[in-house]
Protein backbone atom coordinates (compact mmCIF):
# COMPACT_ATOMS: atom_id res chain seq x y z
CA UNK A 1 0.00 0.00 0.00
CA UNK A 2 1.61 3.07 -1.26
CA UNK A 3 0.17 7.09 -1.37
CA UNK A 4 -1.13 7.35 1.59
CA UNK A 5 -0.44 10.39 3.95
CA UNK A 6 0.33 10.80 7.54
CA UNK A 7 -3.48 12.21 8.39
CA UNK A 8 -1.05 14.06 11.35
CA UNK A 9 1.03 15.50 9.44
CA UNK A 10 2.07 19.31 10.43
CA UNK A 11 -0.96 19.28 13.15
CA UNK A 12 0.27 21.19 15.86
CA UNK A 13 0.55 19.54 19.15
CA UNK A 14 0.28 21.25 22.71
CA UNK A 15 3.45 21.03 24.63
CA UNK A 16 3.64 19.65 28.55
CA UNK A 17 2.94 22.94 30.30
CA UNK A 18 7.13 21.93 31.98
CA UNK A 19 8.41 22.24 28.23
CA UNK A 20 6.62 25.34 27.39
CA UNK A 21 7.13 27.27 30.45
CA UNK A 22 11.11 26.33 29.81
CA UNK A 23 10.63 28.53 26.35
CA UNK A 24 10.28 24.77 23.83
CA UNK A 25 7.95 25.77 21.13
CA UNK A 26 6.89 23.28 18.08
CA UNK A 27 7.83 24.24 14.98
CA UNK A 28 8.19 22.65 10.92
CA UNK A 29 10.82 22.30 8.52
CA UNK A 30 10.42 21.29 5.12
CA UNK A 31 13.07 19.07 2.54
CA UNK A 32 12.27 17.86 -0.93
CA UNK A 33 9.00 17.55 -0.06
CA UNK A 34 9.35 15.74 3.40
CA UNK A 35 7.62 17.73 6.27
CA UNK A 36 9.87 17.49 9.67
CA UNK A 37 8.18 18.40 13.16
CA UNK A 38 10.69 19.39 16.32
CA UNK A 39 10.68 21.06 19.29
CA UNK A 40 12.86 23.64 19.98
CA UNK A 41 14.41 25.23 23.39
CA UNK A 42 15.56 28.36 23.89
CA UNK A 43 19.30 29.37 22.95
CA UNK A 44 21.47 28.85 25.74
CA UNK A 45 24.93 27.46 24.34
CA UNK A 46 26.01 24.19 21.87
CA UNK A 47 22.96 22.88 19.99
CA UNK A 48 21.95 19.44 21.13
CA UNK A 49 19.63 17.24 18.33
CA UNK A 50 17.47 14.49 20.23
CA UNK A 51 16.63 11.52 17.80
CA UNK A 52 14.09 9.17 19.25
CA UNK A 53 14.17 5.40 18.13
CA UNK A 54 11.60 3.66 15.96
CA UNK A 55 7.61 4.05 16.67
CA UNK A 56 8.49 6.82 19.39
CA UNK A 57 8.20 10.44 19.46
CA UNK A 58 10.18 14.04 20.22
CA UNK A 59 8.25 13.61 23.53
CA UNK A 60 10.06 10.30 24.59
CA UNK A 61 12.37 13.05 25.88
CA UNK A 62 10.02 15.09 28.09
CA UNK A 63 11.78 13.91 31.22
CA UNK A 64 14.86 15.79 30.06
CA UNK A 65 14.36 18.37 27.91
CA UNK A 66 13.79 21.27 30.60
CA UNK A 67 17.39 20.46 32.62
CA UNK A 68 19.45 19.80 29.45
CA UNK A 69 17.88 23.28 27.87
CA UNK A 70 19.58 24.81 31.11
CA UNK A 71 22.97 23.95 29.37
CA UNK A 72 22.21 23.55 25.48
CA UNK A 73 19.92 24.70 22.95
CA UNK A 74 18.14 21.67 22.62
CA UNK A 75 16.19 20.24 19.10
CA UNK A 76 14.09 17.09 19.68
CA UNK A 77 12.63 15.92 15.86
CA UNK A 78 9.89 13.55 15.05
CA UNK A 79 12.11 11.16 12.45
CA UNK A 80 10.07 10.88 9.10
CA UNK A 81 7.14 8.34 9.27
CA UNK A 82 6.70 9.55 12.83
CA UNK A 83 4.51 11.55 15.09
CA UNK A 84 3.39 15.04 13.07
CA UNK A 85 6.00 14.58 10.17
CA UNK A 86 5.63 13.38 6.56
CA UNK A 87 5.04 9.24 6.31
CA UNK A 88 6.58 8.49 3.22
CA UNK A 89 5.97 4.78 2.16
CA UNK A 90 8.47 3.14 0.10
CA UNK A 91 10.98 5.13 0.75
CA UNK A 92 12.57 4.30 4.40
CA UNK A 93 16.12 4.25 4.86
CA UNK A 94 19.44 5.09 6.90
CA UNK A 95 19.57 7.43 3.68
CA UNK A 96 16.73 8.74 3.46
CA UNK A 97 15.85 9.55 7.14
CA UNK A 98 19.84 10.56 7.76
CA UNK A 99 19.95 12.81 4.51
CA UNK A 100 16.79 14.66 6.69
CA UNK A 101 18.61 15.31 9.18
CA UNK A 102 21.75 16.45 7.80
CA UNK A 103 19.33 18.98 6.03
CA UNK A 104 18.10 19.74 9.35
CA UNK A 105 21.55 20.15 10.63
CA UNK A 106 22.67 22.46 7.86
CA UNK A 107 19.42 24.43 7.75
CA UNK A 108 17.93 24.91 10.88
CA UNK A 109 20.63 24.68 13.59
CA UNK A 110 22.95 26.15 10.83
CA UNK A 111 26.27 25.23 13.53
CA UNK A 112 27.99 21.75 14.75
CA UNK A 113 25.89 20.06 17.00
CA UNK A 114 25.58 17.43 19.50
CA UNK A 115 23.37 14.28 18.11
CA UNK A 116 21.90 12.35 20.47
CA UNK A 117 20.42 9.45 18.86
CA UNK A 118 18.57 6.62 20.89
CA UNK A 119 17.94 3.33 19.24
CA UNK A 120 17.46 3.44 15.85
CA UNK A 121 18.24 7.51 16.47
CA UNK A 122 21.56 6.32 17.80
CA UNK A 123 22.31 4.66 14.05
CA UNK A 124 21.10 7.93 12.65
CA UNK A 125 23.39 9.90 14.69
CA UNK A 126 26.40 7.53 13.42
CA UNK A 127 25.24 8.25 10.04
CA UNK A 128 25.49 11.71 10.38
CA UNK A 129 29.32 11.66 12.10
CA UNK A 130 30.40 9.36 8.96
CA UNK A 131 28.34 10.71 6.50
CA UNK A 132 28.29 14.76 7.32
CA UNK A 133 31.09 15.36 9.74
CA UNK A 134 31.07 18.86 9.33
CA UNK A 135 27.56 19.25 10.95
CA UNK A 136 28.70 16.81 13.60
CA UNK A 137 30.72 18.10 16.92
CA UNK A 138 29.55 14.74 18.81
CA UNK A 139 27.49 12.06 19.11
CA UNK A 140 25.98 10.21 21.79
CA UNK A 141 24.98 6.56 21.03
CA UNK A 142 22.17 5.83 23.59
CA UNK A 143 21.64 2.07 23.51
CA UNK A 144 21.73 1.67 20.11
CA UNK A 145 21.47 -1.98 17.86
CA UNK A 146 24.97 -1.16 16.27
CA UNK A 147 25.63 -4.53 14.60
CA UNK A 148 22.44 -6.72 15.52
CA UNK A 149 20.45 -5.02 13.39
CA UNK A 150 22.19 -5.66 10.52
CA UNK A 151 21.46 -8.49 7.80
CA UNK A 152 21.61 -11.70 8.31
CA UNK A 153 21.97 -11.30 11.60
CA UNK A 154 19.19 -9.22 13.07
CA UNK A 155 16.77 -11.85 11.00
CA UNK A 156 18.41 -14.86 12.11
CA UNK A 157 20.53 -14.74 15.30
CA UNK A 158 19.38 -12.01 17.12
CA UNK A 159 15.50 -12.52 16.43
CA UNK A 160 13.54 -11.22 18.87
CA UNK A 161 13.62 -7.76 18.15
CA UNK A 162 13.28 -8.85 14.29
CA UNK A 163 9.91 -10.90 15.50
CA UNK A 164 9.04 -7.99 17.54
CA UNK A 165 8.76 -5.15 14.48
CA UNK A 166 6.97 -8.41 12.51
CA UNK A 167 4.41 -7.97 15.30
CA UNK A 168 4.19 -4.26 15.01
CA UNK A 169 3.46 -4.66 11.17
CA UNK A 170 1.19 -7.00 11.75
CA UNK A 171 -0.55 -5.01 14.45
CA UNK A 172 -0.31 -2.05 12.58
CA UNK A 173 -0.25 -2.75 9.10
CA UNK A 174 -4.16 -1.72 8.21
CA UNK A 175 -4.30 1.42 8.61
CA UNK A 176 -8.15 1.52 8.52
CA UNK A 177 -8.63 -0.90 10.98
CA UNK A 178 -5.66 -0.87 13.33
CA UNK A 179 -6.02 -1.58 16.68
CA UNK A 180 -3.02 0.14 18.29
CA UNK A 181 -3.51 -1.38 21.67
CA UNK A 182 -2.32 -4.90 20.68
CA UNK A 183 0.88 -3.30 20.24
CA UNK A 184 0.97 -4.72 23.73
CA UNK A 185 -0.48 -8.07 23.18
CA UNK A 186 3.38 -9.20 22.36
CA UNK A 187 5.13 -11.55 24.41
CA UNK A 188 8.48 -10.42 26.20
CA UNK A 189 11.01 -12.85 27.37
CA UNK A 190 12.59 -12.90 30.81
CA UNK A 191 14.26 -16.46 30.66
CA UNK A 192 15.16 -18.77 28.29
CA UNK A 193 11.62 -20.48 28.71
CA UNK A 194 9.59 -18.00 30.33
CA UNK A 195 7.98 -15.00 28.57
CA UNK A 196 5.41 -12.46 30.12
CA UNK A 197 2.81 -10.53 28.31
CA UNK A 198 0.26 -7.96 29.20
CA UNK A 199 -3.02 -9.61 30.33
CA UNK A 200 -5.59 -9.70 27.74
CA UNK A 201 -8.20 -8.10 29.64
CA UNK A 202 -6.83 -5.38 30.74
CA UNK A 203 -5.74 -4.64 26.76
CA UNK A 204 -9.60 -5.16 26.03
CA UNK A 205 -9.71 -2.71 28.76
CA UNK A 206 -7.46 -0.10 27.10
CA UNK A 207 -8.81 -0.62 23.74
CA UNK A 208 -12.59 0.57 24.84
CA UNK A 209 -10.65 3.55 26.33
CA UNK A 210 -9.13 4.89 23.11
CA UNK A 211 -11.91 3.71 21.38
CA UNK A 212 -14.06 5.68 23.22
CA UNK A 213 -11.56 8.91 22.73
CA UNK A 214 -11.63 8.06 18.98
CA UNK A 215 -15.29 8.40 18.74
CA UNK A 216 -14.60 11.99 20.90
CA UNK A 217 -12.03 13.54 19.21
CA UNK A 218 -11.92 11.63 15.28
CA UNK A 219 -9.51 13.90 13.78
CA UNK A 220 -6.35 13.76 16.99
CA UNK A 221 -3.69 10.86 17.64
CA UNK A 222 -4.99 7.98 19.57
CA UNK A 223 -5.37 8.26 23.58
CA UNK A 224 -6.62 6.64 26.41
CA UNK A 225 -8.38 10.25 27.48
CA UNK A 226 -7.74 10.12 31.18
CA UNK A 227 -5.05 10.64 33.86
CA UNK A 228 -5.62 8.17 36.03
CA UNK A 229 -3.31 5.63 34.40
CA UNK A 230 0.74 5.83 33.60
CA UNK A 231 1.25 8.52 31.45
CA UNK A 232 4.17 5.90 29.81
CA UNK A 233 0.91 3.51 28.51
CA UNK A 234 -0.53 6.61 26.70
CA UNK A 235 2.70 7.31 25.00
CA UNK A 236 3.10 4.06 23.53
CA UNK A 237 -0.47 4.30 22.30
CA UNK A 238 -0.15 7.75 21.12
CA UNK A 239 2.86 6.71 18.95
CA UNK A 240 1.44 3.73 17.37
CA UNK A 241 -1.17 5.70 15.82
CA UNK A 242 1.08 8.31 14.76
CA UNK A 243 3.46 5.84 13.27
CA UNK A 244 3.97 4.11 9.37
CA UNK A 245 4.01 0.57 9.33
CA UNK A 246 6.18 0.61 6.67
CA UNK A 247 8.54 2.14 8.42
CA UNK A 248 8.77 -1.11 10.20
CA UNK A 249 7.93 -3.20 7.29
CA UNK A 250 11.18 -1.64 5.66
CA UNK A 251 13.36 -3.56 8.07
CA UNK A 252 11.61 -6.97 7.78
CA UNK A 253 12.01 -6.57 3.73
CA UNK A 254 15.56 -5.11 3.38
CA UNK A 255 14.79 -2.21 2.07
CA UNK A 256 16.31 0.29 5.12
CA UNK A 257 19.89 -1.02 5.36
CA UNK A 258 20.89 0.14 1.73
CA UNK A 259 24.98 -0.18 1.64
CA UNK A 260 25.16 1.16 5.01
CA UNK A 261 28.31 -0.13 7.47
CA UNK A 262 28.06 -0.20 10.93
CA UNK A 263 31.32 -1.36 11.02
CA UNK A 264 32.82 1.68 7.82
CA UNK A 265 30.63 3.75 9.85
CA UNK A 266 32.60 3.51 12.89
CA UNK A 267 35.49 3.22 11.16
CA UNK A 268 35.37 6.69 9.59
CA UNK A 269 33.96 8.75 13.10
CA UNK A 270 36.38 11.12 14.21
CA UNK A 271 34.39 13.20 16.01
CA UNK A 272 34.07 12.24 20.17
CA UNK A 273 31.36 9.46 21.06
CA UNK A 274 29.96 8.69 24.38
CA UNK A 275 27.69 4.95 24.04
CA UNK A 276 25.17 4.33 26.85
CA UNK A 277 24.51 0.99 27.08
CA UNK A 278 21.31 -0.22 28.62
CA UNK A 279 20.65 -3.79 29.95
CA UNK A 280 20.17 -6.47 27.63
CA UNK A 281 20.29 -10.74 28.08
CA UNK A 282 20.53 -13.39 25.34
CA UNK A 283 18.25 -16.77 25.28
CA UNK A 284 19.11 -19.37 23.04
CA UNK A 285 15.56 -19.93 22.11
CA UNK A 286 15.27 -15.59 21.25
CA UNK A 287 18.85 -14.45 20.67
CA UNK A 288 19.22 -11.01 22.19
CA UNK A 289 16.66 -9.76 23.64
CA UNK A 290 18.29 -5.61 23.71
CA UNK A 291 20.07 -3.59 21.62
CA UNK A 292 23.98 -4.49 21.80
CA UNK A 293 25.89 -7.22 24.32
CA UNK A 294 29.24 -6.44 25.57
CA UNK A 295 30.71 -7.68 22.63
CA UNK A 296 28.90 -5.36 20.08
CA UNK A 297 29.70 -2.58 22.84
CA UNK A 298 33.79 -3.62 22.89
CA UNK A 299 33.64 -3.81 18.57
CA UNK A 300 32.60 -0.23 19.09
CA UNK A 301 35.48 1.01 21.04
CA UNK A 302 37.80 -1.16 18.98
CA UNK A 303 36.27 0.86 15.61
CA UNK A 304 35.94 4.09 17.16
CA UNK A 305 38.69 4.29 19.96
CA UNK A 306 37.82 7.89 21.13
CA UNK A 307 34.64 6.41 21.83
CA UNK A 308 33.40 7.32 26.28
CA UNK A 309 31.64 4.19 27.36
CA UNK A 310 28.88 4.26 30.08
CA UNK A 311 27.17 1.30 31.26
CA UNK A 312 23.51 2.17 33.05
CA UNK A 313 21.69 0.15 35.03
CA UNK A 314 18.43 0.68 32.92
CA UNK A 315 15.70 -0.16 30.52
CA UNK A 316 16.24 0.58 26.61
CA UNK A 317 15.04 4.24 26.45
CA UNK A 318 17.34 5.58 28.99
CA UNK A 319 16.46 8.91 28.87
CA UNK A 320 12.70 7.76 29.92
CA UNK A 321 13.86 5.22 32.35
CA UNK A 322 17.11 6.93 33.85
CA UNK A 323 16.94 10.62 33.00
CA UNK A 324 18.81 11.90 35.90
CA UNK A 325 21.54 9.39 35.07
CA UNK A 326 20.93 10.44 30.94
CA UNK A 327 21.62 14.26 31.79
CA UNK A 328 24.70 13.54 34.38
CA UNK A 329 26.22 11.40 30.98
CA UNK A 330 25.25 13.83 28.26
CA UNK A 331 26.40 17.00 29.91
CA UNK A 332 29.55 15.76 31.24
CA UNK A 333 30.37 14.25 27.89
CA UNK A 334 30.21 17.39 26.95
CA UNK A 335 31.97 19.52 29.40
CA UNK A 336 35.06 17.39 28.15
CA UNK A 337 34.83 18.79 24.56
CA UNK A 338 36.74 20.80 22.89
CA UNK A 339 33.68 23.44 22.69
CA UNK A 340 32.89 23.29 26.49
CA UNK A 341 33.73 26.35 27.29
CA UNK A 342 30.72 28.22 25.43
CA UNK A 343 28.26 25.59 26.94
CA UNK A 344 27.30 27.54 29.51
CA UNK A 345 27.36 27.88 32.96
CA UNK A 346 24.41 26.69 34.43
CA UNK A 347 23.57 24.46 37.84
CA UNK A 348 24.57 20.98 37.41
CA UNK A 349 21.87 18.63 38.31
Amino acid sequence: MTGYRNPFEGQREPLPPELAKAGFRQEFAQFDGVLISYVRGPEAGVPLLLVPGQMSLWSSYRRVMARLARRFTVYAIDVRGHGNSSWTPGDYSWDSAGTDLARFLRQVVGRPAIVSGNSSGGILALWCASRVPEHVAAIVLEDPPIFSVEMPRFRDRDRWVYGSLAHTVQVLGDLDHRRVTDIYRQEIPVAETKTIRMPDRFVDFLDRRVTRYRRRHPDRPASLGVRWLPQSLDEVIRAASMFDPDFARAFLDGRFYGDFSHEAALQTTTCPVLLLHANWNWYERYGLVGAMDDEDARRVRQLAPQTVYRRIDAKHVIHNDKPHAFVAAVTNFADKLPFSGVVGSATRQ
